[in-house]
């Protein structure tokens, strides 16, 4: 087992459900539907990404190396970076601003974060023992 993955795959997990009843009770009316809609791909992509975690702190345990490990990594900045970009600009759009401007094209690389946590995922399932 991985505990530092565990561990912060739970509280991803946990900030998910948070963040997206915020979004589904608090920001609905305040948001419109094109924003609320970013927001939840947010919420949504963590909860996956939080899951993913968890999956990989117990795969740890059968399959230990370092692909593993920088999966879990991987995951972690994808949801800090794609996840928390979307809050964001939802939250900067419901205020009045435009966007994010040049910090727009943290979306696509906390997207990029995803693929490769994906493919060291499955890195790590084909390392022999």
């Amino acid at each position: 087992m991985y505990r530092p993955a565990l561990i912060m795959g739970a509280l991803f997990a946990a900030l998910s459900v948070i963040l997206g009843a915020f979004g589904a009770h608090a920001l609905a009316e305040k948001l419109g539907p094109d924003l609320l809609q970013t927001y939840e791909t947010g919420a949504r992509y963590q909860m996956y990404h939080a899951l993913a975690l968890l999956a990989a702190g117990l795969v740890y345990s059968h399959l230990p190396g370092k692909a593993i490990k920088w999966a879990s990594a991987f995951f972690m900045m994808g949801i800090i970076l794609f996840s928390g970009s979307l809050y964001l600009l939802a939250m900067l759009k419901m205020n009045g601003q435009v966007g994010l401007g040049g910090f727009g094209l943290i979306t696509p690389i906390g997207g990029l974060c995803f693929i490769i946590g994906w493919i060291l995922f499955i890195a790590g399932c084909l390392q022999k023992r």
